[in-house]
């Protein structure tokens, strides 16, 4: 047996396994025109309840020739409680208790919160919402998509963004990233600078937030590693911490590694939190605004507003 081949069948088990994995979304409908130069393939996450959104951020990028393929996301608040404890992560000994919530499997459907005690129960971080456990499986979803497809890179969008910039210009930025640090030596790449506030300006993070399977000291969660930032040239930025996935370039590397942690560790924090986590991986940043977020765009993470749409 051949290095490669036990190497593919150690990581295909690894991620066939687990109940996170049987709750997670196929993309279904699937064409070949959804790519971009070296991107292979171009996601948009985009709630069912809300094709209008998905119609203004694709329209943006259909414009420059550009078509995203509308992935169905996980609609956290219509997730059965199995599902919600089936994804979430499990406590365990020897894991730091943090002030967390759980989802009763019995009442109806609604969080409690208490520091976690309880060994083999389910718990995510404090104040995590039903919407934002299904924006993290919708992120994992087509981490696995992409995974099982063999791309390479892939492009992942969020439905409120703006293109600020001409997104035709990113397979050449992705050309001066691999030359300027090595293509093998970067795994995410941010398209806009920061996540944009109503009124313009950034929201900036600061550190690392806690799992209670992680180091949870000070100074592990605001070492240099989380919160350093520095631009490598006038174009990029190697960033640790920051709020938002609403545009990521992805390497084949970095779906591993995001892959291999949320399923193995299972889900804890929002996923904006959580990604930046993981071991070993290498996230930059553009240093101006390409595609980036809609200010003031409405969001369903905290809140089905949905549900209050006129009919």
């Amino acid at each position: 047996m051949s290095r490669f081949f036990f190497l593919g069948l150690l990581f295909h088990s690894i991620f066939s396994y687990g109940d996170l994995v049987d709750r997670l979304k196929k993309a279904e409908g699937k064409s070949n025109i959804h790519s971009l130069g070296s991107i292979d393939f171009i996601y948009m996450i985009n709630l069912d309840e809300r094709p209008e959104k998905f119609a203004a951020a694709s329209e943006q990028l259909h414009q420059y020739g550009i078509f995203p393929y509308r992935f169905s996301a996980v609609n956290g608040w219509e997730l059965s409680l199995e599902a919600i404890n089936d994804v979430g992560l499990k406590y365990q000994p020897g894991m730091m208790p943090l002030k967390a919530t759980y989802y009763p499997m019995k009442g109806d459907g609604m969080p409690s919160y208490e520091f976690m005690r309880q060994f083999g129960k389910t718990y995510f971080c404090h104040n995590m919402s039903r919407g934002s456990i299904g924006c993290a499986l919708s992120h994992i979803s087509i981490l696995q998509d992409a995974w099982n497809s063999g791309y390479e890179r892939i492009w992942v969008l969020e439905d409120d963004i703006e293109t600020v910039g001409d997104p035709t210009t990113i397979p050449g930025l992705l050309d001066q990233l691999d030359a300027l640090v090595g293509k093998d030596n970067w795994d995410v790449l941010f398209t806009d600078q920061n996540y944009r506030l109503p009124g313009g300006q950034y929201l900036i993070a600061s550190g690392a937030c806690e799992r209670p399977d992680m180091d949870c000291s000070v100074k592990e969660r605001y070492s240099e590693k989380y919160t350093l930032n520095e631009d490598i040239n006038v174009d990029f930025r190697q960033v640790s911490a920051r709020f938002a996935t609403h545009s990521m370039i992805i390497q084949r590397s970095g779906i591993k590694k995001l892959l291999e942690f949320s399923l193995t560790r299972k889900i804890f924090l929002a996923y904006d939190l959580e990604n930046y986590l993981v071991p070993g991986i290498k996230r930059y940043s553009l240093t101006y605004d390409l595609v980036s977020n809609m200010i003031g765009a409405p969001s369903d993470n905290e809140i089905p507003l949905y549900q209050r749409k006129p009919e």
